[in-house]
């Protein structure tokens, strides 16, 4: 497992989604995926499975604190005392004290970020929450939200067909953790051309391609999967990398 340290915080750099798992597929999906290996978790209230992901990291046997637990709040509760509650029944749902990333999932809208931001920094000063971050936010709103808290996180949609040039260069600069969703395009890639000649010099199906490049970027990545094949495919990625012109290529892909 490659592991990214922001902020003298280690990361692993690969992550389960669990967009769209819901019900005993989603349980089993956050078993299977920490027995393979798994230790970064992404969830959101949004998703309506924050108790499924508990129940799931409860019945795997893993210890609470070996994983990066991410929940999400949604822009309706963006007002200080939503956010508060809101968080709290994220935690109530999820069975834990304390998750290590809050994200807001979206840029506010009629409420102001200051005071999103500043319900979270009570949380955080609370031990409820470990590190706030934002979701889907351009780069002046990244800049924007610094002036209110320590920003972790931004994730992001990021694949091969999708650049996010100008987020990667700020949150290198920034020294930000920008982690990508929906990193396979929606299994668009496993059709491009390109990546499946280069997974095919390296034994490796495109998908594995796509998050390896993702990777080599020093990037986070959390792929969705229903399917424990998948799971267990997109963790393989450990064992081989993408030559210079290979990264470059793949980066093309966008341009």
């Amino acid at each position: 497992m490659i592991h990214l340290t922001i902020r003298k915080e280690r990361v692993p750099a690969l992550g389960f989604g669990t967009w769209e798992l819901t019900g005993r597929e989603c349980v089993q999906g956050v078993e299977d995926a920490l027995a393979v290996g798994y230790r970064h978790l992404d969830t959101a209230e949004m998703y309506r499975n924050e108790a499924e992901v508990g129940e799931g990291i409860r019945n795997s046997g893993v210890p609470r604190e070996e994983i990066f637990l991410i929940t999400k709040v949604l822009p309706e509760h963006f007002a200080r005392d939503r956010t508060i509650r809101a968080a709290r029944e994220s935690l109530r749902k999820l069975g834990t004290d304390y998750v290590d990333l809050l994200l807001m999932h979206s840029t506010p809208s009629g409420v102001p970020l200051e005071e999103t931001l500043g319900a979270m920094r009570e949380l955080q000063d609370e031990g409820s929450v470990r590190h706030i971050g934002v979701s889907n936010f351009p780069p002046p709103m990244v800049e924007q939200a610094t002036r209110h808290a320590h920003i972790f996180c931004n994730q992001v949609e990021f694949h091969p067909f999708n650049p996010q040039d100008a987020l990667i260069t700020q949150a290198r600069e920034m020294d930000y953790l920008f982690t990508a969703y929906s990193p396979l395009a929606q299994g668009d890639v496993l059709d491009d051309a390109a990546l499946k000649q280069m997974g095919e010099a390296h034994g490796k199906t495109p998908a594995q391609v796509a998050l390896r490049w993702i990777l080599q970027q020093g990037l986070a990545a959390i792929p969705r999967s229903s399917s424990d094949e998948h799971r267990r495919a997109n963790f393989d990625v450990f064992d081989f990398e993408l030559s210079d012109a290979e990264m470059r290529a793949v980066s093309a892909l966008s341009h």
